[in-house]
């Protein structure tokens, strides 16, 4: 079946305009049309041109599911990440759509919002279209949803997670590293009594993080119940003001903040200035992604920056290598974990301690 721009003279009225009408319409066989189309080489000038200009005429558009179907390979690449309001996920989609084009593939981009059943939804979508291949931050920890794939023979590529076997490849950040980077920061400040505000534990970027923390504290020869925890519902905004209002009815009170991304420090942010807490003299805040807001806001975030656009990309590039049939059998799936870096802003830069950043 092909795509439909415009009634054409050959076909009836409404009706899709094919590979037939061309043919006819111009003059030649249905297989000359074809090597027009996928071989222009093979075919002579004037021939050349004649049907080229009878399909820009009729408003001939060749069926990608029907050359699909006949190829067995489809040039669409699915991406299905947590939460596509958060720009941290943008930029991973930026970086996988970047990688896609240069390869002459497409990227489908669907948002499992942190539902396990949402993703099992998509991932039964994806095998239906017969993507090429899936890069997919998973929702389900599991591993579970993954198992059509594995079926069916479909290729993909954990994205900002470590895949635990090794049956495929991953690229992800180093998120205990970051943790680490996060809480060392704050210790560096003079801050003892520190709080983590997660979103929900199952995922495992938010106990890599506290992890991290953790660690840092361990190395400071302070004890882990110098760390409380808040856990949040969700990793946005909204979640973050309900968490600032649970950190504001803590007593007593920490000195500092480190949120496991930037999405839930803003909200807290907002929670702390409407009480009339000043960030950072009374409470020092870290997050997490170093997203574009992050600089933007009314007190400049101090974040833990992660490398998304360049993680995006990587994963997609994987994925091609992994699906590129000149290269069947030369492919070794690999692990990739990217390193986080601090960014110090004014967020965490306690005026009445006097320490700056180093």
């Amino acid at each position: 079946m092909t795509a439909l721009l415009g009634p054409a003279a050959g076909s009836p009225a409404g009706q899709p305009v094919g590979i037939k009408d061309v043919a006819r319409a111009a003059g030649v066989s249905v297989g000359t049309v074809s090597n027009v189309i996928n071989r222009p080489d093979s075919v002579s000038a004037e021939t050349r041109e004649r049907v080229r200009s009878t399909i820009e005429r009729l408003g001939y558009v060749r069926s990608e599911s029907a050359r699909q179907l006949r190829a067995g390979r489809s040039r669409i690449i699915a991406l299905l990440v947590l939460d596509m309001a958060n720009p941290f996920f943008v930029d991973v989609a930026s970086g996988a759509e970047r990688a896609a084009r240069e390869a002459g593939l497409g990227v489908m981009l669907c948002n499992s919002a942190q539902s396990p059943s949402e993703e099992a939804e998509y991932l039964g979508l994806f095998t239906e279209q017969r993507v090429r291949g899936v890069l997919v931050t998973p929702a389900d920890t599991t591993g579970a949803n993954l198992e059509g794939f594995r079926r069916h023979g479909i290729p993909f590529v954990f994205v900002d997670r470590v895949l635990p076997s090794a049956e495929g490849c991953s690229v992800s950040v180093d998120d205990i590293t970051g943790g680490a980077l996060a809480v060392r920061h704050l210790l560096d400040q003079g801050h003892e009594d520190i709080t983590y505000i997660s979103g929900p534990m199952h995922l495992a970027q938010c106990q890599d993080r506290r992890t991290g923390a953790l660690r840092a504290l361990a190395e400071a020869g302070l004890p882990e119940d110098r760390l409380r925890q808040v856990e949040a519902e969700r990793l946005d905004v909204s979640a973050g003001r309900d968490a600032g209002a649970r950190l504001l009815g803590m007593s007593p009170r920490p000195t500092a903040v480190f949120c496991a991304n930037d999405l839930l420090a803003l909200g807290v942010l907002q929670a702390l200035y409407g009480a009339g807490v000043g960030v950072p003299d009374e409470i020092a805040l870290v997050g997490y992604d170093d997203i574009e807001f992050a600089s933007a806001a009314a007190v400049p975030l101090t974040s833990v920056r992660q490398p998304a656009f360049r993680m995006g990309r990587t994963a997609a590039e994987l994925l091609i290598e992994e699906t590129d049939e000149s290269a069947a059998g030369d492919h070794d799936h690999r692990r990739i974990v990217l390193q986080p870096e601090l960014v110090v802003r004014e967020s965490s830069l306690s005026r009445s301690r006097g320490r700056a950043p180093a």
